[in-house]
């Protein structure tokens, strides 16, 4: 089941690639008003009073709300929710995010004010009226800097802006095991911050519905989140709100939970009783979506005289902005991943959550697992150049065996099933891995720098990894043989439509374009996972298993009343009930007609599936770069892909999912970064002439991908899934490659985004 072998292609994509798609901005409503939110334009200081008079009495607008007004209604800041310790032993501070800003601004672009509008255009102008007051104080925009002595802080509250403190191992051992290994390579290391910059931008609209409620039209992964923040923020029952997700182009961890902008519209549809849009342009959402990564990793991988691994300890400084909540924490949940797919004797890691005069950070497609192989990945490959090893030999003498599943990494995860080792040889054929040596010397001869690099990912997906969250859903077949799907997992552009429509067509013995897909919507089903963490497969396509084999035993027991025999003995296939050993049988049509004459829903049943643990997709990248020795120009020339992500349930959409998360990796790691002033905490980087999005021709034509299933006995379908998994192994990949192509210069390190300038610089630095 769910091969798709006769896919032709996604069902989503002539509605979406012919403008018929249902986005926010798209949506049609009578009587509609425009929101627009007014930024602050310093980084850090005591914000005067707003003085709104003017901006109230502009043409068109409808009303102005500052942080007094959502005080007076009782609406307060975001709850932090964070428990985790200081370095002094206290708890965290709740560093609680503001739907708008009072006394002072934490960075740049926080919001100060709403102004409602007839029209866009009527709000922004009358935005130009309010005069921003700001006394300027002093900015910390890096972890490093946050944590110098003399740093400016945040909050007052939390002293040398250390928000909180996790830590996990034997500090003390491992410390003496380090110190008297072998050899101990060491890296320190900033994986920079990124933008997600998801084609559709953030937004919302909302209406008072015919019943009174509140309708929510939210761009976002998951609706769920959505209606619980609103209600906790307004003090609304939950019952009273419906959200309503459409199609939402793309999101990427970053169009998740409930935002400042979610709470400003909420209140400005109930106080003024009509309908509210807000759309964020693009220059908006540089300063105010939720950015991704910027952690500063420090690790240490100590070997023994054979060259294995036997300690491995990380530090990780992580920026998680102004304010401090659950979603500051995705590193920490996927640190485990620090492990690789490697045996390694001692494991020790910490983390330090640090706040910045920046915009917040949250989980962008990895969060933290990309973090978390990059830092073991670089080390690998460094400890290989410096005792002489062939890093592909170094990283299969240590991988984990099929054998010794499941494998207890002794630090946060436990591996079910994989095979490490088989990756890494396929992908070295497939890579033509013994052939590199040519190329690099041909290369040679044409003036460029050609690099060999790899990574072995591991992720945990479908998690949290201490407790996964379950999916649901539901399907109704009708007389007319169609079916209706109300899944609680979101499609954010994946295809997930498409899988899912595919997975009933084929059970029920149905022609696909009988399946009507439906997401999104809080009132078809109790709950949902929406879509996050790799799960849209595992998580949600097992629920809808599940739900199928319902509807099969609820079919069942009507077609046994039509033939006359006992359920237990009824057979279902192709599409039809027949009796074991006979030869009458009943179309699944049939049944639901006699379903429908009985109960309005007709055939129909619903489904939960609750993780019993995380599942862990895992390959081996390898890439291929050239630089061009007199430009410092970095060329991707292959790249290569073995992947395990268990039941493959659609081919074509696997690698589509593969290449996306790959051209997302190798844009951090070759041209993408987020970057402040130090002195004033303004973004250098707020728009796509300085913040470098990789283009099509900035990857190999054919990114050759392959599937090497082990199939997980975690979920029905055993799928671990792909979501994340380009994007988890390709930053290393790719850093690792430029870092061996440089090596003959003695450059053993560079930075991402290793871009032209600063691998030119490198090479000059090098032959002087």
């Amino acid at each position: 089941m769910g091969t798709n072998a006769n896919y032709q292609g996604r069902i989503e994509d002539d509605r979406l690639i012919t403008g018929q798609g249902r986005y926010v901005a798209d949506l049609p409503m009578a009587n509609l008003a425009h929101a627009f939110v007014v930024r602050s334009p310093f980084a850090h200081g005591t914000l005067a009073p707003l003085d709104t008079s003017d901006a109230a009495a502009a043409v068109g607008v409808l009303a102005v709300y500052t942080a007094a007004d959502l005080a007076k209604a009782g609406i307060g800041a975001f709850p932090c929710a964070v428990k985790f310790p200081r370095p002094d032993g206290a708890e965290a501070f709740p560093a609680e995010r503001r739907v708008l800003a009072s006394d002072r601004v934490r960075h740049l672009g926080e919001g100060v004010a709403l102004i409602v509008a007839e029209t866009r255009a009527q709000a922004q102008a009358a935005a130009e009226l309010i005069s921003i007051d700001v006394d300027e104080a002093p900015v910390a925009v890096s972890a490093d800097a946050a944590l110098a002595a003399d740093a400016p802080l945040v909050w007052k509250e939390v002293p040398g802006n250390i928000a909180f403190h996790w830590k996990q191992g034997e500090f003390d051992a491992i410390g003496s095991t380090i110190a008297g290994a072998h050899h101990v390579a060491r890296l320190k290391s900033h994986v920079t911050r990124v933008m997600a910059n998801s084609m559709e931008p953030r937004g919302c609209m909302m209406a008072i519905g015919g019943d009174g409620r509140l309708v929510v039209y939210p761009s976002n992964q998951n609706p769920y989140p959505v209606r619980s923040g609103i209600a906790n923020m307004l003090g609304m029952d939950q019952k009273d709100i419906q959200v309503v997700a459409g199609d939402v182009g793309g999101s990427f961890g970053m169009k998740s939970g409930c935002a400042p902008e979610d709470i400003l519209v909420a209140f400005a549809v109930r106080q003024l009783g009509r309908p509210v849009r807000w759309i964020s342009d693009r220059a908006e959402g540089f300063l105010s979506d939720d950015h991704g990564r910027d952690v500063l990793m420090t690790g240490e991988l100590a070997l023994d005289a054979d060259g294995n691994f036997v300690a491995l300890r990380v530090r990780s400084d992580i920026n998680i902005g102004a304010y401090l909540s659950g979603r500051s924490l995705g590193l920490i949940g996927n640190y485990g991943g620090i492990a690789g797919v490697y045996r390694i004797g001692q494991i020790a890691a910490e983390a330090f959550g640090v706040h910045t005069h920046t915009q917040v950070t949250a989980p962008y497609r990895g969060a933290g697992r990309p973090e978390a192989t990059y830092i073991i990945e670089r080390l690998i490959d460094i400890a290989a150049r410096e005792t002489g090893a062939d890093p592909f030999e170094l990283r299969r003498r240590n991988a984990v065996p099929p054998e010794a599943m499941p494998y207890d990494t002794g630090f946060r995860f436990t591996y079910d099933c994989g095979e490490f080792e088989a990756n890494m040889l396929e992908a070295s054929t497939f890579a033509d891995r013994p052939g590199f040596e040519t190329r690099r010397a041909e290369a040679k001869s044409r003036g460029k720098l050609r690099g060999f690099g790899m990574s072995n990912p591991i992720e945990a997906a479908g998690g949290p990894y201490v407790a996964p969250a379950s999916d649901q859903s539901k399907i109704l077949m009708r007389a007319d043989g169609s079916v209706d799907l109300f899944t609680g997992a979101m499609s954010v552009g994946q295809g997930t439509e498409t899988m899912f429509s595919n997975m009933i067509a084929e059970r029920l013995g149905l022609d696909v374009a009988q399946v009507r897909y439906h997401q999104g919507d809080t009132d078809m089903l109790p709950g949902g996972r929406g879509n996050g963490g790799s799960s849209s497969t595992g998580v949600g396509g097992s629920a809808i298993k599940i739900t199928l084999d319902s509807l099969i035993v609820e079919g069942t027991k009507l077609a046994a009343e039509m033939l006359q025999a006992q359920p237990a003995d009824i057979e279902f296939g192709e599409g039809a009930f027949s009796v074991a050993g006979g030869t009458s049988s009943v179309s699944m049509v049939e049944v639901a007609k006699l379903a429908e004459e009985r109960q309005p829903e007709g055939l129909n049943a619903s489904g939960k599936f609750d993780p019993p643990a995380v599942t862990f997709p895992n390959g081996c990248h390898m890439c291929e770069v050239e630089i061009d020795e007199t430009t410092g120009v970095c060329e991707i020339i292959n790249y290569s892909v073995v992947e395990d992500i268990g039941t493959v349930m659609n081919p074509v959409m696997a690698r589509g999912q593969m290449h996306g998360g790959i051209a997302m990796g190798v844009g951090q790691a070759l041209f993408e970064t987020v970057t402040y002033d130090d002195e004033s905490g303004q973004m250098v980087s707020g728009s796509f002439m300085d913040y470098t999005m990789p283009r099509a021709d900035d990857l190999p034509a054919n990114i050759q991908f392959k599937t090497r299933p082990v199939p997980t006995q975690v979920n029905p379908l055993g799928a671990k899934g792909i979501g994340e998994a380009g994007s988890v192994g390709s930053i290393a990949a790719t850093i690792n490659a430029v870092c061996d192509a440089l090596g003959p210069l003695g450059i053993h390190h560079i930075e991402m985004p290793a871009t032209p300038d600063k691998i030119w610089s490198a090479m000059q630095a090098a032959k002087a």
